[in-house]
Order: C-alpha cells, then sequence, then structure tokens
C-alpha cells in the first residue's frame, strides 16, 4: 500500500541527507562568533572620534585666544601710532632747533653789522647777501614749522609761566616788575599745542639796593 503524503515526483526510497540542516547552520555559528570580536575595535573608533573632537576644540579655543589678542594689539597700535608719529618728529625737530638757533644768531649779527656800517654812512655787499640768503632760509623753515604745527614761545615782556621758560638768569631792574621776562637766550617752540622745547629766558629782578620786601615776590 502506497503512501499518500508522498511526493509523486521524488522516487520511491530516496533518502534525505540529514547533514544538511546542520551544514546551513554554520556561517551563523561563525558569525556570531564573530560579533564579539568586532566591540572593541568599535569602542577604540569611538574615542579617538572623541579625542579628536576635543582636539578639534583645543585648536579652535587657541585659535579664538590669538585673535582676540591680535585685535588688542591692532587697537593698540592704532591708539598709539600718533604718539610714535609725534615721537618720531620730535626727535626730527630737536635736531632741526639747534641749527635755527645757530642760522638766527648769525641773522642777527648780520643786522647788528649792517646797523653799524649804515651809522658810519657804509654799506656792505657782503652783508647784504648774507642776509638775503639767510631770509630765504628762513622762508622755508617758516613753511616746514607750519606744516608741522611748531609754533615758537612768546617769552620777552612776558610774565615768567613755569611751563614754557626756563629761567636761566636774572637782570637787575626797575623797568620791569620782578618775574617778567627780560631777555630771551634761546626761543621756545610748542608742537602741537605741547611743549617741544622750552624757552630759556632772564626775568627782571629788583635792584639789591631796593628797600626789603619790594616788588611782587620773584619765582
Amino acid at each position: 500500500m502506497s503512501n499518500p503524503k508522498a511526493n509523486p515526483k521524488e522516487p520511491a526510497g530516496k533518502k534525505v541527507p540529514e547533514a544538511a540542516a546542520p551544514a546551513a547552520a554554520r556561517p551563523v555559528e561563525q558569525e556570531s562568533a564573530a560579533a564579539p570580536a568586532a566591540g572593541p575595535s568599535a569602542a577604540g573608533t569611538a574615542r579617538e572620534e572623541q579625542d579628536l573632537r576635543a582636539e578639534n576644540k583645543q585648536l579652535f579655543d587657541q585659535l579664538l585666544r590669538l585673535k582676540a589678542e591680535f585685535e588688542n594689539y591692532r587697537k593698540r597700535m592704532d591708539r598709539e601710532k600718533p604718539e610714535w608719529e609725534r615721537m618720531g618728529r620730535v626727535q626730527l625737530l630737536g635736531k632741526l632747533l639747534p641749527l635755527h638757533d645757530v642760522l638766527l644768531s648769525a641773522h642777527e649779527q648780520a643786522l647788528r653789522r649792517r646797523e653799524i656800517l649804515e651809522k658810519a654812512g657804509e654799506s656792505s655787499k657782503d652783508v647784504a647777501e648774507l642776509l638775503r640768503g639767510l631770509e630765504m632760509i628762513f622762508k622755508e623753515f617758516t613753511k616746514f614749522f607750519e606744516a608741522e604745527d611748531v609754533r615758537a614761545i612768546e617769552a620777552a615782556g612776558k610774565p615768567y609761566d613755569f611751563n614754557v621758560h626756563d629761567v636761566v638768569g636774572q637782570v637787575e631792574t626797575d623797568s620791569l616788575p620782578e618775574g617778567v621776562v627780560v631777555e630771551e637766550v634761546a626761543r621756545g617752540y610748542t608742537l602741537g599745542g605741547k611743549v617741544l622745547r622750552p624757552a630759556r629766558v632772564r626775568v627782571a629782578k629788583k635792584p639789591s639796593s631796593a628797600p626789603k620786601g619790594a616788588g611782587t615776590g620773584l619765582i
């Protein structure tokens, strides 16, 4: 009697291999065995990424600090630039003023020489040419001083001012109040409203024979 559940396409009596099912299960066992080995590698990669993020953040913070320091440096230079420029001008003018003093002295001597000659009824071509040359030089100095905002300090006949005058001597006289500038020894100048060089002056002093306590009181 035949089995009604048997497959009519399969030959009767053929046996199915029993080892087929375990063989198909082997790859699953291998994958499950390899899975634990991937755990440490993934954890190491995560740590590396975390360290890299921390390093990037540290570098970014350093970059921000450097940027802030540079901005502060630039602002400080912008604030100090006018002062540095002024210092450079002060140094240049400090070298030119002594030359200007020498020329002023030569000009005054030439004027006195011309006055003496005129009183004697004489004239000197050399003195006249010297004066013309000096006056041309002074015109150039005047243009330069005006461009640099350099101004001469008024001294003669002015009351002594310790901010702009440097006393180098006293002159006994009754013609001026005590403490008034009698003579300007060296001209003083200001640069941009600030004293570049104080004027060197001599001031009036009551004669020693004057009664004690007379005058306004000397500096």
